[in-house]
């Protein structure tokens, strides 16, 4: 019997669901879980062998949620899990429980940030959210911050996208940015990642799917001046990345996407405007003097 007539077992179909549902365009996670499902035809195997990459995909594309009592949304990120789908927003200094389909938070508890970090990590927030809402104004940021064995690690994460299914497209925009110090250190360095994702499906279906990691020095010194460096570190990045993206697009436009096209029609001959345009003019005389 060939290899593909033998039966798939439910781990090897909960797998390959998953591995869809990872793949599946900002925006468009219900989408094609809809349509999994439907192609599975088995809510078990669902439940049982795919369920648990909803949390990954919810925090790997840095999932925006709405928290009560908070005029600014929370991440959902691997820095603030706190395990058995629950989170934390150190904006607001709460903890809740996240629901992956509805993307809705509930069953919000008290939450105590780390002493020792949170002073470096508040002003980092402060600062990032001035840049972002320059920079990002649909944008969401969040910084998270731990301490451990003497060191301080921020991690920063800004979010923005546009989901326009009207218009059959939806993109989003990621970066994540990490540093690991102590307050006497001096320097310490800062390493990112920008990811930027664009789905367009009218009449086909497109994708561009782009990253880039990126490290730098930084200098460490008062809680402040350390994230006003961050921040002149981020920006400088993220705007070089945007213009490398705009390069490389007209580049293709100039020169891949023209070798797709035909150079010359059908017939191996230029198409003579003047003289299509003569004979529809031509055609037309006859209905205006009957």
């Amino acid at each position: 019997m060939a290899d593909y007539d033998v039966p798939l077992s439910p781990a090897e179909k909960g797998r390959i669901v998953s591995d869809f549902l990872l793949h599946a365009p900002p925006g468009e996670f219900r989408e094609v879980l809809n349509d999994v499902r439907l192609l599975l035809n088995d809510d078990a195997i669902l439940k049982e062998h795919a369920s648990s990459c909803f949390p990954q995909y919810a925090k790997d594309q840095l999932t925006p949620v709405r928290i009560e009592g908070s005029d600014h949304p929370c991440l959902i990120t691997e820095f603030n899990d706190l395990g058995a789908g629950r989170f934390y927003d150190p904006r607001s200094k709460q903890s809740f429980k996240y629901d992956f389909l509805r993307e809705e938070a509930s069953e919000y508890e008290p939450w105590t940030p780390e002493s020792i970090a949170e002073p470096w990590r508040a002003s980092l927030e402060e600062t990032l959210t001035a840049y972002v809402k320059e920079h990002n104004p649909n944008g969401v940021c969040s910084v998270f911050a731990s301490h451990q064995n003497g060191n301080i690690t921020l991690n920063a994460c800004i979010e923005d996208h546009q989901f326009q299914p009207k218009n059959f497209w939806n993109g989003r925009w990621r970066s994540i940015w990490t540093v690991t110090f102590t307050p006497t250190s001096g320097t310490a360095e800062l390493s990112g990642i920008i990811k930027v994702q664009v789905h367009y499906y009218e009449d086909g279906n497109v994708q561009l799917v782009s990253s880039k990691d990126i490290k730098k020095t930084l200098n460490i010194s008062g809680q402040q001046e350390t994230a006003k460096e961050i921040i002149h570190l981020i920006k400088d990045a993220e705007n070089e990345y945007q213009e490398a993206i705009r390069d490389n697009y007209q580049t293709m436009s100039d020169t891949t996407f023209k070798a797709l096209r035909r150079p010359l029609p059908v017939t191996r001959s230029k198409i003579e405007w003047n003289k299509i345009m003569s004979y529809r003019i031509g055609s037309e005389l006859p209905k205006h003097n009957s």
